[in-house]
């Protein structure tokens, strides 16, 4: 770690650094300035073009968009979909990584190693299975099945990640609160959690990214009235083609709502995934 501080610290490496981070951000720059330029705008120039005629950018997009009821039902679906996905995921994986880190029960490592295994198994493997199992069961085309879906093939991920950051806390500090009389769901919420918080982070980062930005269960399990703002999106350029008045202040929200959530916890992203990974 501190050689890759001092690394860093260099300026030809941060110079590199800015222009690395100025070409990733051009496209985010031309799809922001894209969504404030009318249909009419955009067809007769590129968005650089705003830059020459800054009276052309308004938020009259924006205002349109939030009166699409296609549109604002899927924002809503998004995140119908992602935050109890992304809470169910934290919760289970929480309580079954601090299991198999410190809990003693028969089967415990055959029953790790098999949730390890499940991480090679590709989504599309259980695509049709559970699209027909969902049908018996009345959940397909609804939100909660596709909350389901996320739930399961995120756990094997999340459980095992939580599990190798709690089986870093010394055992010793776990020994000394049970000796002072703590059980084990006193020990989990106020000595694990608390410690636990950067992995937990993480791994909330890590879902909340994948469920938001995710198509390709959307496109299956969820029907018109449960369709995210994903589908909803490639639906608008399927149906219109050229109404970038709505697909550019509609991809910029789906884009922005991700990159705010993953700089504001960035430290804690990083501290958990290198804390919680294989040594």
């Amino acid at each position: 770690m501190n050689a890759i501080r001092r690394g860093l610290s260099n300026g030809l490496v941060q110079a590199v650094l800015m222009v690395i981070g100025l070409v990733w951000l051009t496209p985010l720059a031309g799809l922001f300035f894209s969504s404030l330029r009318s249909a009419q705008d955009s067809a007769l120039g590129g968005w650089w073009t705003a830059f020459s005629s800054p009276g052309q950018l308004s938020f009259d997009n924006y205002s349109a968009l939030l009166k699409n009821a296609g549109m604002t039902q899927a924002l809503w679906n998004t995140v119908l979909i992602s935050v109890p996905t992304t809470t169910l995921v934290v919760l289970v994986a929480a309580l079954a990584g601090y299991a198999f880190a410190w809990l003693e029960f028969p089967g415990r490592d055959t029953v790790f190693l098999i949730v390890v295994a499940l991480l090679v198994v590709p989504v599309q493997i259980g695509l049709l299975p559970v699209a027909k199992l969902f049908g018996q069961l009345g959940l397909f085309g609804s939100i909660p099945g596709v909350v389901l879906f996320h739930v399961a093939y995120g756990l094997p991920f999340a459980i095992f990640l939580l599990r190798n950051y709690f089986a870093e806390i010394p055992k010793e500090m776990l020994e000394a609160a049970r000796m002072d009389g703590g059980t084990e769901w006193r020990i989990f919420l106020q000595l694990v959690l608390p410690v636990g918080r950067p992995a937990i982070a993480s791994l909330a980062i890590f879902q909340f990214l994948w469920v938001w930005n995710d198509m390709l269960v959307a496109l299956l399990f969820a029907d018109s009235s449960s369709q995210p703002l994903t589908v909803q999106l490639q639906s608008q350029i399927r149906q219109f083609g050229s109404n970038v008045d709505v697909l550019a202040p509609g991809a910029f929200v789906s884009l922005v709502v991700p990159l705010v959530v993953f700089f504001a916890f960035q430290r804690h992203f990083v501290q958990g995934v290198m804390a919680g990974s294989v040594k």
